[in-house]
C-alpha cells in the first residue's frame, strides 16, 4: 500500500512540474529561465552576443596588439573583414550559446575595452584548454583540472582562472583556490581589469585578487591600455553563454585603486587648509577639497614630515599643457629635480606643446634620468589616480592601475643634457608637488611609512 502512494505522489509532482512548465511557456518564459540561466544582462551590463549570430566578433590568429593597431587603417579594415568570412570554419550558435569545435583562430571582438567587468559562463569538455585573453593578451586560464587530463604539472590541479602567462611566483598566476565546477556543467566568471590590475571570481570564489596581468608580448612594456577581448580555442569543445560587459566609469575606477591595498595609510592632506605643509604655500590654493597650483604661480611645497622608504597614493587633475612635478626626498629648497633624489614629471604629456621633449621629460619620468611609459594618462581635465613606491634607490610609479616606471637611480650614469643631479643617493627628505605656474590639482593625498618594512625591490604584489 505505501509503495502505490509513492507511486501516486511522483506521478503528481511529475504532472505538476510539467503543468508549471508548459504554464511558464505561454507566459513567454524559456525553458532556459527555469534552469537558472541568465536572459538578460544585469543592470549596468549589456551583451556581448546578441543570441542569434557572431555579430560584433570575428576569429584571427593571435597577434601582438601593439603590432596590429600600427597597421595602416585601410590593411587593418581587410583584415578583419577577412576573418568574418572564415569565422564560421571552427565557430557557431547553437541556441544561445557560442561554440567552438576545439581548433581554429580565437573570436575577438570588434570592440576594445579600457577599464571593464567582464561575466562570462563557459562548459568544456574533458582533455581540453582554453582560455579568455584581455586586451588581446593572454590569459585567463580554463583547463581539465582532473589529473587524467596530464597537465598537473603545468598547474591544472590548482584550476582555472589564474593569469596563467605571468611569470613563475608572480602574483595572479596560480588562482587562490580551485574553483571549477566537475566537468561537464557550467562555470561563471567575473572578470575586472582596471589598467593591468585584474580580479577573477569563478564561481562566486575570487581567485585571482588585484594582480598585475603582465604583457605576454614584451615583459619590458606594460599591458597595452585598451584592447578586445577573445575567447581562446585549444583542443577541445568550449561553449559560452551570459557574456556580459560593462565598462568602468573613471571614478569608480579611481575608487577601487584607491581601496585595494590600502592598509598603512595616512591622510597628509585633509582638504581644507595647508595643515602640515611648508614651503611656499601662499602660491596654492585649496579648492573644492582639491590642492592646486596657482596660475602664474609656483614653487614647491612638501609635507612637514621627512620620510626615507615610502609609498604615496593621490588623485591628480591637469588642465590643457598643464605642468606639475612629484617632489622625492626633497631637502627642503632648492630645484628639486635636481637637489632631491628626483622630480617625477605630471605633465600633459600629449599636448602639443610638449611634441619635442626629452624622453624622460614626459609623465611619470624621474626628470632628466629614467623615462616612463607613455599612454596610460586620461584626458586634460579627467582625475587620474597615482602611486608611487620608493625603497632605497628604487622608484616605482603606476599609474591608473599600470606601472609605469620601475627603475634603479643608483644604477643612472648619463643624464639629460648631461647635467648632473648631486641629490638622487639622497636617503631622506620630504615629499611634496613642485609646482610650474599651470594650475594642477591634487586630493586625496597619503602616505604609506615604509621605513624599516622589507619592500625588497618594489616588485608586484
Amino acid at each position: 500500500m505505501l509503495t502505490r502512494k509513492l507511486i501516486f505522489l511522483r506521478r503528481l509532482t511529475q504532472g505538476l512540474v510539467a503543468s508549471f512548465v508548459i504554464a511558464l511557456l505561454s507566459l513567454g518564459f524559456s525553458t532556459s529561465t527555469v534552469s537558472g540561466q541568465e536572459t538578460a544582462p544585469p543592470d549596468g551590463f549589456e551583451s556581448l552576443f546578441n543570441g542569434s549570430d557572431l555579430t560584433g566578433w570575428y576569429a584571427i590568429e593571435t597577434y601582438n596588439p601593439r603590432d596590429f593597431e600600427k597597421l595602416p587603417a585601410e590593411e587593418l579594415a581587410k583584415k578583419i573583414e577577412a576573418a568574418k568570412k572564415t569565422t564560421g570554419e571552427h565557430w557557431r550558435v547553437e541556441g544561445d550559446e557560442i561554440v567552438n569545435d576545439g581548433t581554429g583562430p580565437y573570436l575577438t571582438t570588434e570592440r576594445s575595452f579600457q577599464d571593464f567587468e567582464l561575466l562570462i559562463d563557459y562548459k568544456t569538455v574533458p582533455e581540453a584548454d582554453s582560455g579568455i585573453y584581455l586586451k588581446a593578451t593572454p590569459q585567463v586560464q580554463i583547463w581539465d583540472f582532473t589529473e587524467a587530463a596530464g597537465k598537473w604539472d603545468l598547474g591544472a590541479d590548482k584550476g582555472s582562472g589564474g593569469l596563467w602567462n605571468n611569470s613563475k611566483g608572480a602574483a595572479g598566476k596560480d588562482p587562490l583556490e580551485l574553483a571549477d565546477n566537475p566537468l561537464g556543467q557550467w562555470n561563471k566568471f567575473r572578470i575586472v581589469q582596471i589598467g593591468s590590475r585584474t580580479s577573477v571570481w569563478l564561481n562566486g570564489k575570487l581567485i585571482v585578487n588585484h594582480a598585475v596581468m603582465e604583457n605576454y608580448w614584451d615583459r619590458k612594456l606594460p599591458l597595452i591600455g585598451s584592447g578586445p577581448i577573445q575567447l581562446q580555442t585549444h583542443g577541445g569543445e568550449i561553449r559560452w553563454r551570459n557574456i556580459f560587459v560593462r565598462e568602468i566609469p573613471l571614478e569608480e575606477s579611481n575608487r577601487v585603486l584607491a581601496e585595494k591595498r590600502s592598509d598603512g595609510f595616512e591622510k597628509v592632506f585633509n582638504g581644507k587648509d595647508f595643515t602640515g605643509w611648508k614651503g611656499p604655500v601662499e602660491n596654492y590654493e585649496i579648492a573644492q577639497g582639491s590642492l592646486r597650483c596657482k596660475s602664474g604661480a609656483g614653487g614647491t611645497i612638501y609635507t612637514e614630515t621627512s620620510y626615507s622608504d615610502f609609498a604615496a597614493r593621490f588623485e591628480f587633475k591637469l588642465p590643457p599643457g598643464g605642468n606639475n612635478g612629484l617632489a622625492i626626498r626633497y631637502p627642503g629648497e632648492g630645484d628639486t629635480a635636481y637637489v632631491g633624489m628626483a622630480e617625477l614629471q605630471v605633465l600633459d604629456s600629449e599636448h602639443e606643446k610638449y611634441a619635442s621633449l626629452d624622453a624622460r621629460q614626459y609623465h611619470g619620468s624621474a626628470y632628466g634620468m629614467i623615462a616612463a611609459h607613455r599612454g596610460y594618462l586620461r584626458s586634460a581635465g579627467e582625475w587620474n589616480f597615482q602611486e608611487v613606491t620608493v625603497v632605497g634607490s628604487k622608484i616605482k610609479v603606476e599609474l591608473n592601475g599600470t606601472v609605469i616606471l620601475d627603475g634603479d637611480l643608483s644604477t643612472i650614469t648619463e643624464y639629460m643634457d648631461d647635467k648632473p643631479h648631486p641629490g638622487k643617493d639622497r636617503t631622506e627628505g620630504y615629499f611634496g608637488f613642485a609646482g610650474h605656474n599651470d594650475p594642477v590639482e591634487f586630493r586625496n593625498v597619503m602616505i604609506k611609512d615604509l621605513a624599516g618594512e622589507n619592500e625588497g625591490s618594489g616588485k608586484e604584489e
